[in-house]
């Protein structure tokens, strides 16, 4: 039977500023727009986190019973390590995106009900990334995956709630906060490229290779900073501050650049998920304090 601690490890807590970001961005273009609602704020966060956390434990179901985590360089997995069944993993995973449900069907009851069927299609993009018979996250598509629902959906969706408008700050905001999350996954797989060939996994990083996939890093971080640039140019031209998450990123775009490998991969993990949250965090608080 897993520990806590190991419990709290298959969570992945690193992963979770993907979560964080993108509701911290589209609250703040909210408090821009005098649209902030706190209530609703704080249920998309729950709703962020639950996926998030729903997402890793069945990544770690999927991968465990393929065999794709028996050589892992990153952090442990509960399911290719031993240390919980599969049907204990799974279980947790369901749990999580109950959470993500309940809290999701507050916010559409007292918003649009068409919300409902935003949520259902997030938790089934979720379990297909890894799970079924033809998982997507094999064949490439897992950026495109997190791009679409950790940026455009969670930034413009949590504006959405609490002010009931598209507003354009929101969608460049997505895409910075997306091509970060990005990045997170982009790096991931650049560590796991010789073990997913292994497994048969043919990820993003393993179709584009070692070199293209390092350049795919460096340009999603420089898009990530553009978009900061179109923020401002929608919103305030103080948003510019946001392009002090470089201090951070270009540390791991340093890494990446200079062809770190396996475990001195892992520290631009951490990096580039530090970078998405000050993206998230000083874009937002000058939202909040201009708007």
């Amino acid at each position: 039977m897993a520990t806590p601690a190991q419990w709290l490890a298959g969570a992945r807590p690193r992963t979770l500023p993907a979560a964080v970001s993108p509701v911290l961005a589209g609250t703040g273009v909210a408090a821009y727009v005098d649209g902030f609602v706190w209530w609703k704020a704080l249920l998309a966060l729950v709703v962020a986190l639950a996926l998030q956390v729903a997402v890793n434990y069945a990544n770690d179901y999927s991968d465990g019973i393929r065999g794709t985590d028996a050589d892992r360089v990153g952090p442990m997995r509960l399911v290719g390590s031993g240390a919980a069944t599969a049907s204990a993993v799974k279980r947790a995973a369901f749990l999580a995106f109950g959470v993500a449900a309940a809290a999701g069907l507050v916010l559409a009851v007292t918003t649009a009900w068409w919300l409902v069927v935003v949520g259902a299609v997030c938790v089934l993009a979720a379990w297909f990334y890894t799970g079924g018979s033809r998982p997507y996250g094999y064949l490439g598509l897992g950026e495109v995956m997190v791009f679409v629902f950790f940026g455009l959906v969670a930034v413009l969706g949590t504006t959405y709630v609490q002010t009931e408008t598209w507003e354009r700050a929101a969608l460049w905001a997505a895409v910075g906060v997306g091509a970060l999350a990005c990045a997170i996954l982009v790096a991931n797989n650049l560590r796991d490229i010789p073990t997913d060939v292994v497994a048969g996994k043919r990820t993003l990083a393993v179709l584009l290779g070692d070199r293209r996939t390092r350049a795919l890093y460096a340009a999603l971080v420089a898009v990530a900073a553009l978009a900061v640039v179109a923020v401002a140019a929608a919103t305030s031209w103080w948003v510019l501050v946001g392009l002090a998450f470089l201090a951070v990123a270009g540390r791991a775009v340093r890494t990446v650049s200079g062809g770190a490998v396996g475990p001195g991969l892992i520290p631009v993990l951490q990096q580039t998920g530090t970078a998405e949250l000050l993206w998230a965090a000083i874009v937002a608080l000058v939202l909040a304090v201009t708007g």
